[in-house]
């Protein structure tokens, strides 16, 4: 655990630097795998795979969240058991029912904007009514966010995945990601491409039924036409 939250430290705050960095941590299978893991997500997360997607995010945002915001409440002192009891909570949560991880995954950073415009003597006040006025928007809006979400994270992943996979083999990796602003354009390309795909190639859910009940029925009149044009074939045959 001690090593997950050494890894995901720099997401706590804006270090792009060291969120390439955690490509340091994979070994190059684990590279391979993550940008297996990435692909998928990028182009086809945002439905019920977006399962898969919210809940390594659900962990991700307590192992990076739920230890700063224990001890901004005044839990300090079980700093470490908050944050390993929130981690599995929101992995659960994101497996079994997707929009409680966008709520989140939303509510979090709204809160944590409100709290900085309240200040430190009211923070909690700021806090409060931007965390859930930011998750209430996150799920009301989950089917598009999914998309855009599981888009964002699937080209991270994969970009992450790629830098692991050749830092072995090419020495540029390491210059390469000493330049945020390339890496983050490489994923952020891959990311809109993922999330147009999603929302306006992909056919929808009700499209994707209807399509395949229309095959359904097409398949089930072919049977019908043939097995028509046998029994007359038969009936023909007797005749003679």
């Amino acid at each position: 655990m001690e090593q997950l939250q050494s890894a995901f430290e720099p997401y706590r705050h804006l270090d792009p630097i060291g969120w390439i960095g955690v490509f340091r941590f994979l070994p190059v299978w684990g590279g391979l795998i993550a940008i297996a893991v990435g692909v998928l997500m990028l182009l086809f997360g945002g439905r019920q795979l977006f399962r898969l997607v919210a809940g390594p995010l659900g962990a991700l945002i307590a192992t990076v969240w739920a230890g700063p915001l224990a001890a901004r409440l005044g839990f300090g002192s079980s700093m470490r058991q908050i944050t390993l009891v929130a981690t599995l909570a929101l992995l659960t949560a994101g497996l079994i029912w997707p929009p409680m991880v966008v709520f989140f995954a939303f509510g979090v950073p709204a809160g944590l904007v409100g709290g900085q415009i309240a200040g430190p003597n009211d923070w909690l006040l700021g806090f409060g009514p931007g965390f859930f006025l930011g998750g209430a928007a996150g799920v009301v809006m989950h089917k598009l966010v999914g998309s855009v979400l599981s888009a964002a994270v699937g080209a991270w992943v994969a970009v992450l995945g790629l830098l692991a996979a050749l830092n072995p083999f090419i020495s540029g990796i390491g210059w390469l990601a000493g330049n945020p602003i390339a890496v983050l354009s490489v994923a952020g390309c891959f990311a809109v491409g993922g999330a147009v795909y999603q929302i306006f190639v992909r056919p929808s859910e009700e499209e994707a039924s209807a399509r395949k009940m229309e095959k359904a029925i097409a398949k089930k009149k072919a049977q019908e036409q043939k097995a028509t044009e046998a029994r007359w074939a038969k009936y023909n045959d007797s005749k003679k």
